[in-house]
């Protein structure tokens, strides 16, 4: 497929603090440099999309307009810094809950979802996220992975991907030099 490259990015521990299950939009915090990471890929072209687990949902934990309103609310946050988001994704699902689904990260249909919509090619794309699980699809649907932080532990399954400090990190492997 020819079509534009996309930056697929965890929400949480990536772009906002993780607080666990969020169900408030006053806990919605924005990470130091994620807002600034972000107007950056806009400005190069690069689509910026959001994929997460959401599965609160599922445990009852939270609702999805819960979940919806603290879209909203990290939208809005973003957009004070002259930064947005293309589009947000969220997989409700917890397989011992719910069974098993194609869009539970590690899982690619929400991936696909997106590529469809937008016209992206997915070998052009990146994936940014704290956990292996958020850029394992890259390696699936043949783009590059980064990840951010030092919450997953170095062995031969990550050392497939590059490593960033954080989003204003990766953003700097992704920009070309």
């Amino acid at each position: 497929m020819s079509g534009r490259g996309a930056v697929f990015l965890d929400r949480d521990g990536t772009i906002i603090k993780d607080v666990g299950y969020l169900r408030e939009p006053s806990q919605v915090q924005v990470l130091p440099g994620a807002a600034a990471a972000i107007k950056r890929l806009n400005s190069a072209g690069l689509l910026a999309i959001v994929a997460t687990n959401q599965s609160g949902i599922a445990r009852g934990l939270l609702t999805t307009e819960e979940y919806t309103i603290s879209e909203r609310r990290v939208d809005e946050l973003l957009a004070r810094q002259g930064a947005r988001l293309d589009a947000h994704y969220f997989c409700p699902h917890l397989p011992e809950v719910t069974g098993p689904c194609e869009c539970r990260k590690p899982g690619t249909l929400l991936y696909r979802q997106a590529a469809a919509r937008f016209g992206i090619d997915l070998a052009r794309s990146w994936w940014v996220g704290d956990r292996l699980r958020d850029v394992l699809p890259a390696q699936a649907l043949g783009g590059r992975g980064i990840l951010i932080g030092g919450t997953e532990p170095v062995d031969p399954e990550s050392n497939r991907f590059l490593r960033a400090d954080d989003l204003t990190g990766a953003v700097a492997l992704i920009e070309p030099s």
